[in-house]
């Protein structure tokens, strides 16, 4: 079997970013309709993808999927499941109180914080409640990248540990007003989560050893919630007879050694393998090979393309180095290769004397091992959420305490306990991270696109916050937002891989950007097969269907914009980094 065969009436599908995990969960809800079930896929990603890999506009609400009789689809939007929680906590006060406190409560729910309860909401009522879902015998969950899905399937826990642990009824944060009432339905989702007759974890890797590496730290940590009923799917392999290419044989070799180095625990799940095909899995049909290989023509003798490609790296960070400090964040699509490429970046920047700063606000992120040995004027450190959320509790306790009987002591530290002060210390830290590059390089490495977006709404609100109140917050938190805005200080590096979905997200998050004031600085293409040099026909053939991918962003989408070719060596260490910028 190239999918899984699942029986369970809940499939989550989840790994690192761009491990193809929508297309994988796309082509096994097609295949399970085409055998005559009712099937909803849904995704909780706020950078979803399902629209444009099914070839169908979606809304909040299950849309059936043309083409396909009994395949139905939805997306969580954060945003618009936001705006509803807002307005349930909110409308009954309407015209009871004065306008001035409609105002204030509507400013509380506007932060990330709120979106992301309203969207692990409605998350609960798909898995936690079966009515809502009564119709379909299967429910798929194309999730977000594994740092964020991590979050989400301990939020229920999260919630429920918070909400027993609650005897004073403090709540510092309106958007937790309403979380009480859904006790049950929390309750609820533990339970499905837990249960192996009910649901299955695919856990999807590419055979490389990022990848793998994430599948086995998600492995272990849904082991400690009691989700045991785990399923592995390898995505992508390029099996094919002996070549005598360089880049075939060298993703052969490193996808090999890949895998024989894969953990005990890993390698003891019940395993599919999906072959790497010679073109993108958008529409029906691609789904359909995706699930039945068989149907794949083999590729043909296609002509060389024309296309004009961009420049390298290294003239980009020539231009970076000119303005001798700031801040370079590196931000796009899970899987693109940001961690590796802000690396190079900082690496290239150091060794022309600067100093420099690495860092990273994806917590599934390993920038020190990118680096590898250490490298004059360059300092790296990560954002950790369990030190940031320690460190705030602490700054909160000592400022405030001072001034509150047990009670009220009682009451703070009920709500420090809540899941949402690890959003707000992870946003100081980095309002501190962006601080830093007042006096030097600052490189940045972000979480996947979605988890960035909500980083940045969480920025937007802050700001309003400041602006209303004027209380008492950070300086660095103060300054966040006009720094980001600052082209003179802050340098948005958009990544992308020559393909349709990653190019399309990219587009997506540069209006996002856009629309909060951030204008980028350009985009890096990365690990282009069509300016590796293969002849192997199958990546050839992968390497000219990029070629209007790369034209659109060097032509339509950005000021200025890096060509990365596919490596035959993988790009790890100082001295491998250094391929990057040749």
């Amino acid at each position: 079997m190239a999918i899984p065969d699942s029986h369970t009436r809940h499939l989550f599908f989840t790994g690192k970013g761009g491990v193809g995990k929508t297309s994988l969960s796309c082509a096994t809800g097609l295949a399970l309709a085409e055998t005559g079930k009712q099937v909803l896929i849904v995704s909780t990603d706020p950078a979803s993808n399902l629209d444009e890999v099914l070839g169908v506009t979606l809304g909040q609400t299950p849309t059936p999927i043309p083409g396909a009789p009994g395949l139905f689809a939805l997306n969580i939007d954060p945003e618009a499941a936001a705006h509803d929680y807002r307005e349930r906590m909110v409308a009954p006060y309407r015209g009871l109180l004065p306008a001035a406190a409609i105002l204030s409560m509507e400013e509380q729910f506007s932060g990330a914080c709120t979106m992301e309860i309203a969207a692990f909401d409605e998350f609960s009522k798909l898995l936690g409640d079966p009515a809502a879902t009564t119709q379909f015998e299967h429910v798929i969950f194309d999730t977000a990248p594994t740092g964020h899905t991590l979050r989400l399937l301990t939020l229920p826990s999260a919630w429920s540990e918070f909400i027993d642990s609650s005897t004073g009824g403090a709540s510092c944060l309106g958007p937790l007003a309403g979380l009480e009432k859904q006790q049950a339905l929390y309750a609820a989702t533990v339970a499905q989560l837990a249960d192996p007759a009910r649901t299955t974890v695919v856990l999807v890797s590419r055979p490389e050893t990022a990848a793998l590496r994430e599948a086995e730290r998600t492995r272990a940590e849904l082991a400690d919630l009691g989700v045991s009923h785990l399923h592995l799917a390898l995505n992508g392999v390029l099996a094919v007879a002996e070549t005598d290419d360089t880049i075939a044989g060298a993703m052969m070799r490193r996808g090999a050694e890949a895998l024989a180095a894969m953990p005990a625990g890993l390698a003891a799940l019940p395993t599919t393998v999906t072959p790497l095909l010679p073109l993108g899995t958008l529409g029906l049909d691609a789904l359909r090979q995706m699930a039945n290989p068989a149907l794949i023509q083999a590729p043909g003798d296609e002509p060389d393309s024309d296309c004009i490609l961009p420049g390298k790296l290294s003239g980009l960070v020539e231009e970076l180095a000119q303005a001798g400090r700031g801040v370079i964040l590196t931000m796009g699509k899970g899987g693109v290769g940001k961690t590796t490429l802000a690396a190079a970046i900082a690496v290239a920047l150091a060794r022309r004397g600067h100093p420099v700063r690495l860092s990273t606000t994806d917590p599934a992120a390993h920038v020190a091992e990118a680096i590898g040995e250490s490298v004059a004027n360059l300092t790296v450190s990560r954002i950790d959420p369990a030190a940031e959320v320690a460190a705030y509790r602490a700054e909160v306790l000592a400022k405030a305490a001072a001034n509150l009987d047990p009670n009220g002591r009682a009451m703070l530290e009920e709500d420090l306990r809540s899941p949402c002060t690890e959003e707000i210390a992870v946003f100081r830290a980095f309002a501190r991270a962006v601080d830093g590059g007042q006096d030097a390089f600052v490189v940045l490495d972000t979480a996947p696109t979605g988890h960035t977006i909500l980083l940045l709404d969480a920025a937007e609100a802050y700001h309003r916050e400041v602006s209303r109140t004027q209380g008492d917050m950070p300086e660095a938190v103060r300054q966040l937002l006009p720094r980001l805005r600052d082209p003179a200080f802050t340098r948005v590096l958009v990544v992308a891989l020559p393909e349709a979905t990653p190019v399309h997200e990219a587009e997506r998050l540069q209006a996002d950007l856009r629309r909060a004031g951030i204008e980028p600085f350009g985009w890096v293409i990365n690990q282009s097969l069509l300016a590796s040099g293969t002849r192997h026909p199958l990546l050839r053939q992968r390497g000219v269907s990029e070629a209007p991918f790369i034209r659109q962003v060097a032509d339509q989408l950005s000021q200025r914009c890096a060509l990365v070719p596919w490596l035959s060596e993988p790009p790890v260490g100082s001295d491998g980094l250094d391929q990057l910028m040749q």
